[in-house]
């Protein structure tokens, strides 16, 4: 009988993902060992409190409070960074791949931040870093991007990438919610994160994005260059009136690159999505990404985008990859030079400038309700040149204050951001304009 090598399991965080891939890998242990060949011993957990209860039986010999212990020690194999945050995440993670150990990491965040580094780290040190759980939760969107479509260039990848900001406009759609209804009981559900402002506001979302861009493309963009919007001023009405003009609402995150010019984009943004595109029925908690390459056309992925297990499918599957290294299995995972531009160097992305990035768009307006007010709305926008396609004025009474929504012809970011600064100078509007994107996308 031939002895199965052992692979010690080190964790950096044991909270609810965490937490996910220690009760899974326990249970599903034999089947594992069985595929891959190998025993696999959880062997040691960094946490903040030792003391606390957790749903998952762990010995108190496995638990200890230093990340760097478990980064570094000689006996652990496999490091799953499960901590989130930019500043002891990333000491512990690079501490490990100084080591040559294999990381798994599901911290979006860090790798947005600091990815370049890295991945140079890995190479250095001749570890590797792996991180599939980082974006779209139980979609294997990452593997999808460097290996099922690793022929393609990529002209379009924009999806549904947060779960929480999903569930929330879902249940607005379809239970005429509010926001401030709809927020409670996604808090309640453990939806959402400890700094909201990180679902809410779209920095979640922007993460992700990022990551994708730089599968895609071979370019980390700098987060300052991301435009970013959430979802907080989206009302009860907006989706109302959405589906009244053949919408629904979602918050995308969007990768753009132009064929011919070669220059990248990427945004997030609350976009009203055309009813029979797919994604716009991609409801509750679940993710779905749209990728167009030039090869293989437009592909689409749906799956859980949030939760426990939804998250710790994804690390399971980069441990099983990490352990098919560790045997020396081949392995269709490119390395992380690769993926990191040293051996195929792809050139210094150029952003493409708002003036760039043209489309429709929908305005919404709280003014004072009288008489020539549109004609002076209507000024502001035929001196920028933007072009209304429909005025929908709804017959709610608001006293002396009304509404109005605008959707444009054909416009640019740079002339309709322009264009709202100088709606919102009038004295008859009363608040600052509401704007959402069109989608138009050629799939």
């Amino acid at each position: 009988m031939v002895k199965r090598r052992t692979i010690n399991i080190g964790f950096i965080g044991l909270g609810i993902v965490g937490q996910g891939v220690w009760k899974h890998i326990q249970r599903n242990r034999a089947e594992l060992e069985q595929r891959l060949g190998a025993r696999l011993v959880l062997y040691r957990a960094a946490v903040r409190d030792p003391a606390k209860k957790r749903p998952v039986r762990i010995p108190p010999s496995r638990i200890c409070v230093d990340p760097l212990a478990v980064a570094t020690d000689p006996k652990v194999d496999i490091v799953c960074e499960l901590m989130g945050g930019t500043t002891l995440a990333k000491k512990a993670t690079l501490a490990a791949l100084k080591c040559g150990k294999i990381v798994v990491s599901a911290n979006k965040a860090l790798l947005c931040q600091s990815g370049e580094m890295l991945f140079r780290a890995a190479r250095k040190g001749r570890g590797h870093f792996y991180f599939e759980a980082s974006v779209a939760g139980g979609i294997p969107i990452i593997k999808v991007i460097r290996e099922g479509l690793v022929a393609n260039r990529f002209d379009l990848i924009y999806g549904i990438l947060n779960g929480t900001c999903n569930y929330i406009l879902t249940r607005m759609d379809q239970e005429s919610l509010t926001f401030e209804e709809t927020i409670l009981e996604a808090r309640r559900l453990g939806y959402v994160e400890a700094d909201e402002s990180l679902d809410l506001d779209g920095w979640d979302t922007a993460h992700k994005a990022v990551i994708l861009g730089h599968l895609a493309h071979g370019n980390w963009i700098k987060l300052r260059h991301v435009p970013v919007e959430g979802i907080r001023r989206i009302t009860l009405e907006d989706i109302r009136w959405a589906r009244d003009l053949g919408y629904k609402i979602k918050l995308l995150g969007i990768v753009s690159r132009d064929s011919q010019s070669g220059k990248i984009f990427v945004r997030v943004h609350p976009t009203l999505i055309p009813k029979d595109n797919i994604l716009a029925h991609v409801d509750d908690v679940y993710n779905g990404i749209s990728v167009t390459g030039d090869i293989a056309g437009t592909t689409v992925h749906i799956g859980r985008g949030a939760g426990q297990d939804a998250t710790a499918s994804a690390v399971i599957s980069d441990i099983t990859d990490a352990v098919s290294a560790l045997l020396g299995k081949p392995s269709t995972l490119p390395a992380e030079e690769e993926i990191g531009g040293e051996i195929f160097p792809a050139p210094e992305a150029e952003l493409a400038d708002l003036s760039e990035i043209s489309g429709h768009y929908y305005i919404r307006l709280n003014v004072v309700d009288k008489p020539g007010v549109l004609a002076e709305v209507s000024a502001v926008m035929a001196r920028k040149e933007v072009s209304i396609a429909s005025v929908i004025q709804p017959k709610v009474s608001l006293g002396k204050r009304a509404t109005l929504i605008l959707t444009t012809h054909t416009s640019n970011e740079k002339i309709i951001q322009e264009t709202c600064r100088n709606l919102k100078k009038l004295k008859n509007v009363l608040t600052a304009p509401f704007l959402l994107r069109i989608a138009d996308f050629k799939d």
